[in-house]
């Protein structure tokens, strides 16, 4: 589980001025208290405005605390309403996550950000915009944002259907330590510790999982570290530098064939030779310098390494003819670096504007091949491939007129990728898109405001690795809603419609992709947070989508015009109600998810029962020891993760885990 690194290389970061946040528990630095001049240097977005034209979730780092999940996916599922197909794999094969309609297999129409470095893996033969969630480390995040659509300009590959902002922890004090344990074999430690000096701050974590699987050759182990230091070089100047990283290895059981989901016979798998393993880092310095009449320049300077390799049984979908029914070894290996630079005047009439650039460099080298126990066969791809990306792009914020807000922006990004099949000429290409950003809000004294935007959005296509003249695909967005601000209680209420060009979907049974068509996504979202009283608070987010391709026609011949697009929900949520007395030492929450019919991968026609979740977690304080307790899927209730071809990636059923967390 060893990580080899390259040397940091630059690399600069879009940021927006950053609305200064509280701390999410007391071992966290109060402002108040420990007075610095800067923060928030590598923020790619501040905290979300209530005043924002667009639709937007926010995760706390205490609900993450308290939430019973089994991975990031999971989390994402549980607390920001996204929808989630979890592929079963293990850690480090990425897993669906989708935002109004969007399939996203292995999430790649989302756009991932941790502390302003981009995570989607460009040129990647498996999916363009491999979205690794395992680089996340819960224990030292501070906040995750959710932004739904392509509406912000500082966001530009893969932020198709919407983008994920992480922000870890900056300075704390003390140790925080904690175990848990579970059912299925499950032992996590975490230690997160750090310091808070006046003109200096620190964390630095460690956490290792092993888990022996709920179903049979599922097993995997996880090994995780996180630093980042932050320093006032002056009143004026700040510099702040991290690194993440983690290498996981893991057990694949394969999927079920739908007799046996049906059957709860779960002991099945399909290869004892399935699984694989990943390696990722990243390293980061950022700086971040204020000058006079509220001028703030922001940048980033990154660099990223990886290398994955897995061995996957893929079941021939309908007898011997479909399918490769074999077993594939898919290795990847990759580096790259990127800069982008921010400036952002805060003037008059509560206007900001910020301008910046960003540019970007990968290398990635993809191998697959057919094999039987893990020896090689044959040889299917063999390509390397060199992406490099720039970008400019303006957004702004100014109230034009008393009550209205409104946002300008836009990116146009250009990218050029050479293609190098083994044994064979490079083939080169670049192309330029752009994407243009419009919102309103109109605040209504006592109520909140109504809003709408238009905005385009982008990412590249599957594929491109090997050929990289392939076009970008493309989604006009429009979003209208209102949004409520009543003491208490904030929610919000939009309609939404996406209309995408050059629509693309993959069959997983065969191993293709098919592109050139057009979809529509329109819909309804409904948020809500609310404090009922001192001790119980309510939140909620609730999506109702109709995702329809308008045209598209297989590489097999299958017209899918008007069918629904493929692994998508027709309705997904999350509620919860938490019930923490402010002077009591205990705390109870209770949640749940719920996911409408879906459409399976390469099934037009087979839409997977509507099924809900209910969780259970609490906990006692005893001084410096907090004990708590969780339970997933209390209800037991059989769903299927994933359905493509006829098979099924099961749900985890009912789940118990218990932590030990210990601050000095």
């Amino acid at each position: 589980m060893s990580l080899r690194l390259v040397p940091l290389a630059l690399a600069l970061g879009p940021v927006l001025l950053a609305a200064q946040q509280p701390a999410d528990s007391a071992r966290v630095r109060s402002d108040s208290t420990h007075p610095v001049t800067l923060q928030e240097i590598t923020v790619t977005a501040a905290a979300v405005r209530r005043e924002a034209p667009l639709g937007s979730v926010t995760v706390p780092a205490a609900i993450i605390r308290q939430t019973p999940a089994l991975n990031t996916v999971d989390l994402l599922r549980q607390t920001a309403g996204v929808e989630a197909h979890d592929q079963g794999q293990g850690p480090g094969f990425a897993s669906d996550l989708a935002i109004r309609g969007f399939s996203s297999d292995h999430s790649t129409d989302m756009a991932l950000w941790i502390d302003g470095v981009p995570i989607n893996e460009p040129v990647n033969g498996h999916a363009e915009g491999y979205n690794d969630w395992s680089l996340l480390m819960p224990q030292a995040v501070r906040q995750i944002d959710v932004f739904k659509g392509p509406t912000s300009a500082l966001y530009g590959n893969f932020a198709l259907a919407g983008t994920v902002n992480v922000r870890t922890l900056e300075r704390m004090t003390g140790t925080d330590l904690s175990l848990d344990g579970g059912m299925y074999g499950r032992v996590e430690g975490a230690v997160l510790s750090g310091f808070d000096h006046e003109q200096s701050g620190g964390v630095f974590g460690l956490r290792a999982i092993r888990e022996s699987g709920w179903r049979p050759n599922s097993g995997y182990r996880l090994g995780q570290g996180h630093a980042r230091v932050v320093r006032d070089l002056s009143a004026s100047t700040s510099l702040d530098a991290g690194i993440e990283l983690y290498a996981a290895g893991w057990d694949s059981p394969g999927f079920l064939t739908l007799a046996q989901f049906n059957a709860r016979q779960y002991d099945s798998m399909a290869n004892l030779s399935d699984g694989g393993f990943k390696r990722h880092a990243q390293e980061r310095v950022s700086l971040r310098v204020t000058g006079n009449s509220g001028m703030v320049w922001r940048s980033t300077l990154y660099s990223t390494q990886g290398r994955w390799q897995l061995y996957l049984t893929t079941p021939p979908e309908g007898g011997a003819t479909e399918g490769s029914g074999s077993q594939l070894d898919e290795e990847d290996h990759r580096y790259g670096f990127g800069a982008t630079s921010a400036l952002t005047w805060s003037l008059a009439r509560s206007t900001e504007i910020t301008i910046g650039g960003e540019g970007r460099w990968d290398h990635s080298h993809y191998e697959n091949y057919f094999t039987t126990s893990r020896v090689r066969d044959s040889t299917q791809t063999d390509v390397t491939a060199r992406q490099a990306s720039g970008a400019v792009f303006l957004q702004s914020s100014s109230e034009v007129l008393p009550r209205l807000v409104l946002s300008l922006g836009g990116r146009y990004e250009a990218q050029g990728i050479a293609s190098t099949p083994a044994g064979e000429s490079s083939v080169r290409d670049t192309k330029g898109v752009v994407a243009p950003k419009f919102g309103a809000l109109y605040r209504i004294p006592g109520f909140g405001g109504i809003y709408g935007n238009v905005s385009r959005g982008f990412r590249r296509t599957d594929g491109v690795i090997e050929d990289p003249t392939l076009p970008f695909i493309t989604a006009w967005a429009y979003e209208g809603g209102i949004k409520l601000d009543r003491g208490v209680v904030h929610g919000s209420a939009a309609v939404f419609q996406m209309d995408v060009s050059n629509e693309q979907t993959f069959n997983p049974a065969t191993l293709t992709s098919t592109s050139g068509g057009r979809s529509r996504r329109k819909g309804l979202e409904l948020g809500l947070e609310a404090q009922l009283s001192p001790a119980l608070s309510a939140n909620g987010d609730f999506t109702v989508v109709d995702a329809k391709y308008r045209n598209l026609v297989t590489e097999d011949g299958d017209t899918l015009s008007g069918a629904r697009v493929f692994n998508t929900a027709k309705y997904v949520g999350d509620f919860a109600l938490g019930l923490a007395p402010p002077t009591a030492i205990w705390n109870l929450r209770l949640s749940a998810n719920v996911v409408g019919r879906y459409t399976a991968f390469d099934e037009p026609d087979v839409e997977v029962g509507s099924y809900g979740l209910l969780h259970v977690s609490g906990g006692v304080r005893f001084g410096t020891v907090l004990v708590s307790a969780g339970v997933r899927n209390l209800l037991d209730h059989a769903y299927p993760e994933l359905r493509a071809g006829g098979f099924v990636s099961p749900g985890q059923p009912r789940s118990v885990y218990g932590t030990v967390r210990y601050v000095f």
